[in-house]
């Protein structure tokens, strides 16, 4: 049995303020919820603060990026030695926004992989395809071809670490969202192509969280799909009414 994750991306959103006074109603809110783990992730300047916030509660805190070397001269970026320091357990990779803004390839994506994994952070993968890409028959192809190459040269110990998130780009932030059938689909052929790289029992306990457009009004139809393990959840997450309902559906 797969225990579900809800994870908040926060994304460039919020000020100091607002991201304690979020992580706090958060913790208040969900304190009695045993059934998934919960994970939020606010931009980097607040990491400190929400990671002691949510201090001995039941919500872990991830950071929305990170840069493959431990230090060095790289100017603007934050290293895995960085965001363990303050207590962050989890770090999002390869987000489409991450991708297709900041020209992050599949490779670059693997040695971040690789970074957080040897550093002790727990990662989520993030792959997804284009309209243009649906529209033209291309999803699972594209979506296959993301899982194959970020994930080139792992063993089947570092996967038991890494947990993938199905986001169609064209359903982040632009209220569309995949119906669940889709959603169930696509994350059947990740599931099945991971079982074809590292076996069928790996396969079978990879969690696999959809991202897109999740809201309170459809998480609970998403979420009955016997595929999808969770969420990744962006602009619902940063309201304390809307990700507690998501999270207890």
């Amino acid at each position: 049995m797969r225990r579900p994750l809800m994870a908040g991306n926060w994304k460039m959103n919020l000020d100091l303020r607002g991201a304690i006074q979020l992580a706090a109603g958060l913790k208040r809110e969900l304190s009695d919820v045993e059934a998934s783990d919960i994970a939020v992730f606010p931009p980097h300047p607040f990491l400190a603060d929400v990671c002691d916030t949510l201090k001995n509660s039941n919500i872990e805190v991830g950071a929305q990026n990170v840069h493959p070397e431990a230090k060095g001269a790289f100017t603007g970026e934050v290293a895995v030695p960085m965001l363990t320091s303050i207590g962050c357990q989890w770090v999002i990779i390869g987000h489409s926004e991450r991708r297709d803004l900041f020209a992050e390839t599949n490779e670059f994506l693997n040695s971040k992989l690789r970074a957080a994994l040897d550093g002790g952070l727990k990662p989520i993968l993030c792959v997804g395809e284009h309209l243009e890409e649906r529209e033209g028959g291309k999803a699972q192809d594209v979506v296959g071809s993301q899982v194959t190459a970020c994930l080139a040269g792992f063993t089947a110990a570092d996967m038991e670490k890494i947990t993938v998130a199905y986001e169609p780009v064209w359903a982040i932030g632009t209220g569309r969202t995949a119906t669940p059938e889709q959603a169930n689909e696509m994350h059947a052929m990740i599931r099945k192509l991971i079982g074809e790289l590292f076996g069928p029992s790996l396969a079978a306990t990879t969690r696999i969280l959809y991202g897109g457009s999740v809201k309170p009004s459809n998480v609970k139809a998403l979420m009955a799909e016997s595929e999808l393990d969770g969420a990744l959840v962006g602009g619902a997450s940063l309201k304390v009414e809307d990700f507690v309902l998501i999270v207890r559906n």
